[in-house]
């Protein structure tokens, strides 16, 4: 054993004597003495401290939370060992699978063509309102296509996306309905305008029904029309973006194609663009010589608009995508949409008669794969507010919805079950609802102290995201000498 350690430091003392003086750390880091037992200890607890979509009922409005195939995870693993500078000739079984993914992506769209390099839906969103910059700045226009139109029930990421790629945003209300006001959007519009971003259904589980007018509106205006796709899921098989009017569609493949989701990561964001667009999607594109069989990487494109992510795409998650796909089908992903929509309705159906809770906007009428109560009279009644009811629900063993969004709803809780729960879960939850509301009305104090019953209890959240408090690694929490007494 002396030998074998002896022979070890000698090998670490040759690296670091290889290494450049100014490369070489003057002293040693700070770094906690642990164990490889604790270490592993630490981040076992950790995991078993969190929720996850496999552990439960995770009704994330917006956010499509569904169950994540276990075969696509293994598909996925696969290719983990190819690296991105490889030659094309060595990897021609994964561009095999890009350039496939790619097509039938388009065809579930019903664009032209699709790029699948964003690695997120807002990185696709960010894309495709450069792609539409590109577009006016080609037809000799971009000096006056200044304006970029959402609506008031857009994703924050919308106006974000457009802000970043130089548009001013003009914002149209909804009508009674929950849908795009007509009347104050042909208002919204003129020479300036460069572009509508929207999603449909929108945010609030409505089909725009009056979407082919509104395509013609933006159109007629010179504008071009964006396709939010965080909500496909509800309309596969059953309607295409493109069909309806919109030129550029992003794709939130973690959202819709049962790939993983939240964290931060990982995602993909691919966009497909209209024929007359293709020409601006970002290099390098995926294509197929048919005269040598065989795939390559397309360079060649003088009007793209560049990169927006290094190499092709989140490669883990595309696959993931694909697997997902060639599984379930073009039947298949028809019946996931059909089932993600009777799921939403059924507790539409179900959660609308529960005390303190209201469904805004269209009463009556269908939501498509989500929809969105009001808690204003509950809290109105009880000082019970959506946040409130969000982490009462954690309490029972359950993830909240997404809450206090769209901005429009009032003490809003974006409820979204996707296709993947079954009906005794759907069950649970609304039994969960009516609990909470019970307690609004017995003991309100219980509710607004949720929750009690889980690992971390209330958080000061103001307090716990202020650049002052936050502690975000090891060196920082020395600095802050966060625990009491220890050196700093």
């Amino acid at each position: 054993m002396p030998a074998i350690k002896e022979e070890v430091k000698k090998r670490v003392g040759d690296i670091v004597t290889r290494l450049p003086p100014k490369l070489r750390r003057k002293t040693l880091p700070r770094l906690p003495e642990l164990s490889e037992e604790e270490v592993v200890r630490h981040f076992t607890r950790l995991s078993q401290m969190n929720y996850g979509v496999d552990l439960g009922f995770y009704p994330l409005g917006s956010c499509t939370m569904k169950y994540n195939p276990k075969i696509a995870d293994l598909l996925a693993s696969g290719v983990a060992e190819i690296h991105p500078y490889q030659d094309e000739s060595t990897v021609q079984g994964i561009l095999e699978i890009l350039y496939t993914l790619s097509n039938w992506l388009a065809e579930i769209t019903g664009t032209h063509e699709v790029s699948l390099q964003p690695a997120a839906g807002a990185q696709g969103e960010f894309l495709g309102a450069l792609i539409m910059r590109a577009c006016h700045k080609f037809n000799g226009d971009i000096e006056k296509r200044t304006q970029l139109i959402v609506p008031d029930s857009a994703h924050g990421t919308n106006p974000a996306s457009g802000t970043m790629a130089g548009f001013k945003i003009v914002v149209v209300p909804s009508d009674p309905n929950g849908c795009v006001d007509l009347k104050a959007l042909k208002a919204a519009v003129s020479e300036r305008t460069a572009g509508l971003m929207l999603t449909n259904p929108n945010t609030l589980g409505i089909f725009e029904e009056e979407i082919a007018e509104i395509a013609e509106t933006v159109h007629d205006a010179g504008g071009l029309l964006y396709y939010d796709g965080a909500n496909l899921n509800a309309i596969l098989g059953k309607v295409r973006p493109g069909d309806m009017g919109f030129d550029i569609v992003h794709i939130n493949i973690h959202k819709t194609f049962g790939t993983p989701h939240g964290g931060g990561g990982p995602g993909a964001g691919p966009i497909g663009a209209c024929e007359e667009l293709a020409k601006f999607l970002p290099v390098p594109c995926i294509g197929y010589d048919e005269n040598h069989r065989r795939y390559f990487l397309d360079y060649d494109r003088p009007e793209s608009i560049g990169k927006v992510k290094g190499f092709y795409g989140n490669i883990g998650v595309l696959i993931r995508a694909y697997a997902y796909i060639l599984s379930l089908g073009a039947e298949g992903l028809e019946q996931a949409a059909e089932m993600s929509v009777l799921n939403a309705n059924y507790l539409v159906k179900k959660l609308s008669s529960v005390r303190g809770f209201e469904l805004p906007y269209a009463e009556g009428r269908p939501r498509k794969h989500e929809c969105v109560l009001s808690a204003k009279t509950l809290y109105k009644e009880n000082g019970v507010r959506a946040v409130d009811v969000a982490k009462r629900i954690l309490d029972y063993g359950m993830h909240s919805p997404t809450t206090y969004f769209p901005l429009i709803v009032d003490e809003a809780l974006m409820i979204e079950p996707t296709e993947s729960v079954e009906k005794e879960e759907l069950d649970r939850f609304v039994e969960v609802m009516k609990r909470i509301s019970d307690e609004a009305y017995s003991n309100p104090d219980l509710v607004k102290k949720a929750p009690q019953n889980v690992a971390v209890t209330r958080l000061d959240e103001a307090k716990a995201s202020h650049p002052k408090t936050m502690t975000l690694s090891w060196r920082m929490h020395q600095k802050r000498n966060v625990i009491k007494g220890a050196a700093p």
